[in-house]
């Protein structure tokens, strides 16, 4: 079985509003999905390191999905995720490109790097999070063009909402998403973003930012209609997780670059009576 999920995450993971029979599954993908992401951005490893141990997790998972037993140190993950790769034939590359995404991020970030355009960081959006709502319809068995645009669209929205979250977390570490061409729009210089100071332009340059990742989530949500029974509802809870982030972003006019966003227990409710309307 997969281990439980004891990270802190803003949506339902496997939920209670999950169908039961798919818990597991998705269970051994968030287990894959956040060792990975840990390896790249957790503990005190050099950039070296961190790059060596994703090239070898890596290839530990092209080993499994060719049929060999999951090896040490890592069996605890690839051997739920081996026997869901068999009972729901799992398209191997979409696991492939969230790897893709987590080397990527310690590149950019071992170089100081950060990304030019939008298109440049709906790129890196195309294999860091739109894979796993891929996976998730094709659990659901959920195939048509619509339904994966959407999910798509849903997908980038989130790891935007969450780039615009952790700006006060992401921006000491050296990871930097805000777009280069949109701080020189809005003239947001790089001395005020990296000194996480507050001002008019970085205020608009986030504002701007966090309307882009609601039109995404807003064009994204006609899906909740698409998937059946349970899943369509948590869907609709992770929507409006989503939403509810941005609205806490915008209240900070700014104030995210050194305050971070959370959901509270409070916010459930209003993320539920919102779900039930959509």
């Amino acid at each position: 079985m997969a281990a439980p999920v004891t990270h802190y995450e803003n949506f339902p993971v496997a939920s209670l509003l999950c169908p039961p029979h798919l818990r597991q599954p998705i269970a051994a993908i968030y287990a894959f999905a956040r060792t990975a992401d840990d390896m790249a951005d957790e503990g005190d490893a050099t950039p070296a390191q961190r790059l060596a141990d994703l090239a070898a997790y890596r290839a530990e998972l092209a080993r499994v999905a060719a049929g060999q037993p999951p090896a040490a140190p890592w069996a605890a993950v690839f051997g739920p995720l081996q026997a869901v790769l068999r009972q729901h034939q799992l398209p191997v590359p979409l696991l492939d490109d969230l790897l893709s995404a987590f080397i990527q991020d310690v590149e950019k970030t071992r170089d100081a790097q950060g990304y030019a355009d939008r298109a440049e960081l709906l790129d890196y959006c195309r294999r860091s999070a739109n894979p796993v709502g891929r996976l998730l319809l094709h659990l659901y068995g959920v195939t048509g063009a619509q339904a994966l645009q959407e999910s798509d669209a849903i997908c980038t929205a989130l790891q935007l909402i969450n780039f615009w979250q952790d700006l006060s977390v992401d921006i000491p570490r050296g990871r930097h998403y805000l777009p280069h061409a949109d701080c020189a729009r809005h003239g947001a210089g790089p001395a005020d973003l990296l000194a996480l100071r507050s001002t008019p332009d970085n205020a608009r340059l986030i504002a701007d930012c966090a309307r882009w990742a609601r039109t995404s989530m807003q064009s994204g949500a006609p899906l909740v209609h698409r998937l059946p029974g349970r899943a369509g509802w948590e869907l609709r809870l992770v929507v409006q997780g989503g939403l509810r982030i941005l609205d806490k972003v915008d209240a900070l006019q700014g104030g995210s670059l050194h305050t971070r966003p959370r959901l509270h227990a409070w916010d459930w409710g209003l993320m539920l009576g919102r779900a039930l309307a959509m």
